[in-house]
């Protein structure tokens, strides 16, 4: 209630500004800019799917519609640009959204202390469809300044400059109705804005406009348009978040006529995941992605559920024609801190080392086959950094002397741990994860699920979850676990 409240006021604010100062309505074109973040734990990639539908279901069937984007910059603050033919339809379409419950829940996904609306009467219609990238610039004139003078000096910088730059596709100005101005400069892409902004000052006639700024009010924003199309990272984070949300559109990143299922308590197919979720508890699954990593056709994620009962997981699924045809996961009960303090999720997430990613991939084969599958035991200095190795197993502690304990014990109490095939290894940078068969304990068959963390051609850090594979009396699907 109280958000709803402070969003209402929010949007009302500026609607009473408008209602109060707007002139009568014309046939110029109206452009309204609202910029905001998202709250704290909101995905961007779950954002801008709700937003694309918000475009698809809300704004675009309204009176007087022509044009909405919605762009994001590098400090994740968004931008949602909407042109109108008029300001009444603007303040119609308004009004209906704060009473429409469609939109509700993509409101919720938005700080209401952070969103700001602007409205301006611009010189010319939009028609940079193919743009990727936009500048935003408002301020206010210099006391003194002639509006006239400086309009067509503003025109002249499209003429001398900013229209002559490669990349360039058009420049939209326009004023409120407190007389603040607006620049929306339009390019094919981030990089040839970039490459204007470098001699944008040098220019005379740039120069001039700017010192006729009141420099104080200038407030510049560049933005990456949001895309329809989302990566398959984001729907598999969007797939797994609408286990807290509800939301039922990531259902739709699944192929209905191919879904091959590995994980053997689940059936096959659409229908298998279907019979899960109607056993689910009365509040439902929960899902915290921790990291998501994507390597062609494939994305694999490490991740907290609440899955009948608290659980850590790691999933991978693949895809073809941009939806996933197929899954694998292991996953085993959340359980205490490690030796060293670590959990069985924290450490950093962060992807680096793009470039660097068949490289440790080479490594993690390697070290399983050296190490794990052929016992090389010399070996392991060669893959593992030494005087840096960070263990998130729950039983073993950090470094090389936390391994060598954890095997100690392993084979003082009879106990085995057998890596017999590797099955896949796939990464993304730094990380890469390896999906092996073997045994472990008392010669249970086990699948081995392992995520290496690596720098300069090594492991330094080390999650994993160790599963029981079951009986095939046992199994809902024929797909066997690899």
């Amino acid at each position: 209630m109280k958000y709803t409240a402070k969003l209402t006021l929010v949007f009302m604010t500026a609607l009473l500004s408008y209602c109060t100062n707007r002139k009568p309505d014309t046939n110029q074109t109206i452009m309204e800019v609202t910029t905001f973040k998202i709250n704290a734990g909101v995905n961007p990639g779950d954002f801008k799917a709700r937003d694309l539908q918000v475009e698809s279901d809300f704004t675009s069937k309204q009176p007087g519609f022509m044009k909405r984007q919605s762009g994001v910059n590098e400090k994740g603050e968004y931008v949602v640009i909407v042109f109108w033919d008029k300001v009444s339809n603007a303040d119609a379409s308004m009004k209906k959204f704060m009473g429409d419950n469609s939109v509700a829940d993509y409101a919720k996904m938005i700080d209401a202390t952070t969103m700001k609306m602007s409205r301006y009467t611009m010189d010319k219609p939009f028609e940079a469809t193919n743009s990727q990238f936009v500048e935003l610039m408002s301020f206010d004139l210099k006391s003194g300044v002639d509006e006239a003078k400086f309009n067509a000096l503003n025109q002249q910088v499209e003429t001398d400059f900013t229209g002559k730059r490669d990349g360039f596709l058009q420049r939209l100005t326009g004023t409120d109705e407190k007389g603040k101005q607006v620049v929306a400069v339009y390019w094919t892409n981030k990089v040839k804005s970039d490459a204007s902004l470098s001699g944008f000052m040098a220019d005379p006639t740039a120069k001039k406009f700017m010192q006729e700024m009141n420099q104080s009010t200038v407030v510049m924003g560049r933005y990456n348009f949001l895309t329809a199309k989302l990566s398959n990272k984001e729907k598999v984070v969007a797939l797994l978040n609408s286990f807290n949300t509800g939301d039922q559109t990531p259902i739709a990143y699944i192929n209905p006529k191919k879904y091959v299922q590995h994980n053997l308590s689940v059936g096959d197919g659409l229908a298998g995941f279907g019979e899960v979720m109607k056993h689910a508890p009365p509040k439902g699954f929960k899902a915290k992605v921790v990291r998501a990593f994507e390597d062609g056709d494939f994305v694999f994620t490490h991740t907290e559920y609440d899955f009948f009962g608290p659980k850590v997981g790691f999933d991978i699924f693949r895809f073809e024609d941009g939806l996933i045809v197929e899954h694998w996961d292991n996953l085993i009960e959340v359980k205490p801190a490690n030796p060293s303090g670590r959990t069985q999720t924290d450490g950093t997430a962060t992807v680096v080392d793009q470039a660097k990613t068949e490289a440790n991939k080479k490594v993690i084969k390697n070290f399983i086959n050296d190490v794990l599958l052929n016992n090389k035991g010399d070996k392991i200095p060669t893959y593992i950094n030494p005087k840096k190795y960070l263990q998130h197993n729950p039983e073993v502690a950090d470094g090389l002397e936390g391994f060598g304990k954890a095997m100690k014990y392993f084979a003082e109490k009879g106990l085995i741990m057998k890596y017999d095939k590797l099955h896949m290894v796939m990464g993304e940078g730094n990380f890469v994860l390896a999906v092996s068969e073997g045994k472990f304990g008392k010669g249970e068959p086990t699948a081995f699920y392992d995520l290496f963390r690596l720098e300069n051609g090594q492991i330094v850090e080390h999650w994993d979850v160790i599963a029981t594979i079951p009986p095939k009396a046992k199994w809902k699907n024929k797909n066997g676990k690899f």
